[in-house]
C-alpha cells in the first residue's frame, strides 16, 4: 500500500495538478459550461415532445401542433453548440490574457465560418450556395470550432500584444476606441483563416472540417466510446478524489469535449429517427455515474450504513449526508466518513464505480435498455429519475437501481468493517470518559473531606 502511495504522489498528482492549473483546459471547461443552459432548454422541450402516452391524453392532433412549437428550441440550442463552445472559448481564453474578451469571442465565430463549406447538398444531388449547414454546427463541426477558436484568440492576444493595433485620441467613447483597436487583429486574423481555407480547398477532403473529422476527430471519438477508456477514467477519478482532488473537475477537462461530441451525435440521430451510435456519452458517464448519489455512487453507502451500522458516528455523518446525497452531492461523505486518504475502503471506493459503469455499459451494448438519446439532464436530478430522463425509458430508471444494489453488495463487507472500527472507537471514547468522571468525582470528594477537616 505504501508503495501505491508513493507512485500515485510522485506521478499521478503532480500531473493532476498539472492538467488543473492548465489554462486550456480550464478555457475548455468553462465554454462548455457556457452552452450548459441553453443545452438544458433545449432538452427540455425534447423531454416534452417525447413523452410517453403524450398522444392518448392530448390527442395525435395536439401532439403535432406542440411538436412544431417546440421544435425550434432544440434547433436553436442544442443543434447549434459549437457555435457556445467557440464563442466561450473566445471570451474565456482572451480574458485569461487580460484582453477585452467580446472582439476575440465574435472573431472566433467569424474564423470559423471561414473555415466552414458554405453549402449543402439538395435531395436531388444539387449543390445549394449560401447556406450554413447545421451539422457543421454540431457534433461534426465541434473539433474545427474547438481547434479554431483557440487559434484564432491566441493569434488575436498576440497581435493585440505586439499593439498592432490603431489607438484613438482621448476623448473618443470607450466602444469606440475599442472597436477600432480590433480592426487591425481582426484583419489579420481572418486573413490567416482565409489562406487556411485555401489550401485545404486543394486536399483531398477539399474543406479543414472532413480533414480534422476524419484523421483526429473520428479516432479520438472511437477510442472515448470504448469500455476500456471510460473505466481507465472512472479509476482516474476515483484515485484523484482519493487524494483530496477533485478528480471529475480534472478529468472532464481532458474527455469533457469528446463525450459532448458523442452526445451530440447520439442527438443528431434521434433527431433523424436513425440508431443511436454511441453507449458512452456524457450523460451515460453522469446518469450511471455521478448520478447515483455523486462521485462513485455513494448514494449505496448511505444506504448501507444505515441498514448495516450501529455505530453512531457512521449513522449520524449518514443522516446528515442523505438528504444532499439524493441529489448528487456528496461532498458530505467524501469528507465525513471520510473516504479522503482512507485506505480501509480504497478498493470499494474505486472497484464500485467501475463495476457499475461496467454493467450500464453491457446492459446498453446488448440492447436491454436503451442508450442516452442526448438530452441534457441536470446532475442534481435524483437516481430513477435522471435515468428515465437521459434513456427516455423506465428501462434507464431501474437500470440505476440495479447499479445501487450492486454497489450495495461491493461496499456491505466494507461498511462492517468501518462499523467495527467504529464502535470500538466509541467504546474506548466513552470509557476515558467514563474514567475521566470518576476521577474527577473521586478528586472532588478527596476536595470536601479535606475542606471538612480544616
Amino acid at each position: 500500500m505504501s508503495k501505491f502511495n508513493e507512485l500515485i504522489e510522485k506521478y499521478l498528482i503532480p500531473t493532476a495538478g498539472k492538467l488543473s492549473a492548465s489554462r486550456i483546459l480550464s478555457v475548455l471547461r468553462d465554454a462548455f459550461m457556457l452552452s450548459f443552459p441553453l443545452t438544458i432548454v433545449g432538452s427540455i422541450a425534447i423531454v416534452i415532445m417525447n413523452l410517453p402516452y403524450l398522444n392518448k391524453v392530448i390527442g395525435d392532433n395536439a401532439v403535432a401542433n406542440l411538436t412544431q412549437t417546440l421544435s425550434i428550441l432544440p434547433a436553436a440550442t442544442m443543434s447549434i453548440a459549437t457555435l457556445f463552445v467557440i464563442i466561450g472559448i473566445g471570451y474565456y481564453l482572451a480574458k485569461s490574457y487580460d484582453v477585452e474578451p467580446i472582439f476575440p469571442a465574435a472573431i472566433s465565430v467569424a474564423a470559423f465560418l471561414v473555415l466552414t463549406p458554405l453549402f449543402v447538398n439538395g435531395a436531388d444531388g444539387s449543390i445549394i450556395s449560401d447556406v450554413i449547414p447545421l451539422e457543421r454546427l454540431g457534433a461534426k463541426g465541434m473539433f474545427v470550432g474547438i481547434l479554431a477558436a483557440f487559434f484564432a484568440t491566441i493569434l488575436y492576444v498576440y497581435i493585440v500584444n505586439k499593439n498592432w493595433t490603431i489607438k484613438m485620441p482621448n476623448g473618443v467613447p470607450p466602444t469606440v476606441a475599442k472597436s477600432f483597436a480590433a480592426l487591425i487583429p481582426a484583419c489579420l486574423v481572418l486573413a490567416v483563416f482565409l489562406v487556411i481555407r485555401t489550401v485545404f480547398v486543394f486536399t483531398p477532403w477539399g474543406n479543414i472540417h472532413d480533414c480534422i473529422y476524419n484523421i483526429i476527430q473520428m479516432p479520438l471519438m472511437h477510442l472515448g466510446s470504448g469500455l476500456i477508456a471510460t473505466l481507465v477514467a472512472v479509476f482516474a477519478i476515483q484515485i484523484l478524489w482519493f487524494f483530496g482532488l477533485h478528480g471529475q473537475i480534472i478529468v472532464n477537462s481532458v474527455l469533457g469535449p469528446i463525450w459532448n461530441t458523442l452526445s451530440l451525435q447520439n442527438y443528431e440521430a434521434g433527431l433523424s429517427q436513425l440508431d443511436l451510435p454511441n453507449i458512452v456519452t456524457k450523460q451515460f458517464m453522469e446518469t450511471f455515474g455521478v448520478g447515483i448519489g455523486g462521485t462513485g455512487m455513494t448514494l449505496a453507502v448511505i444506504v448501507g450504513i444505515l441498514i448495516i451500522a450501529k455505530s453512531k458516528q457512521l449513522r449520524e455523518v449518514a443522516k446528515l449526508a442523505g438528504p444532499a446525497s439524493i441529489f448528487n452531492v456528496n461532498e458530505p461523505v467524501i469528507f465525513g466518513l471520510p473516504i479522503v486518504m482512507n485506505p480501509t475502503i480504497l478498493i470499494p471506493w474505486v472497484l464500485a464505480p467501475m463495476v457499475g459503469i461496467t454493467i450500464a455499459y453491457l446492459v446498453m451494448k446488448f440492447g436491454i435498455v436503451p442508450m442516452t438519446t442526448g438530452v441534457a439532464v441536470p446532475w442534481t436530478v435524483p437516481i430513477f429519475f435522471s435515468g428515465m430522463l437521459a434513456t427516455n425509458s423506465l428501462a434507464g430508471g431501474l437500470l440505476q437501481l440495479v447499479v445501487l444494489g450492486v454497489v450495495l453488495l461491493i461496499w456491505t463487507p466494507f461498511i462492517k468493517v468501518m462499523d467495527v472500527q467504529a464502535i470500538k472507537l466509541e467504546k474506548e471514547a466513552a470509557e476515558k470518559a467514563k474514567n475521566r468522571g470518576n476521577r474527577f468525582k473521586k478528586a472532588k470528594s478527596e476536595t470536601a473531606g479535606l475542606e471538612k477537616v480544616e
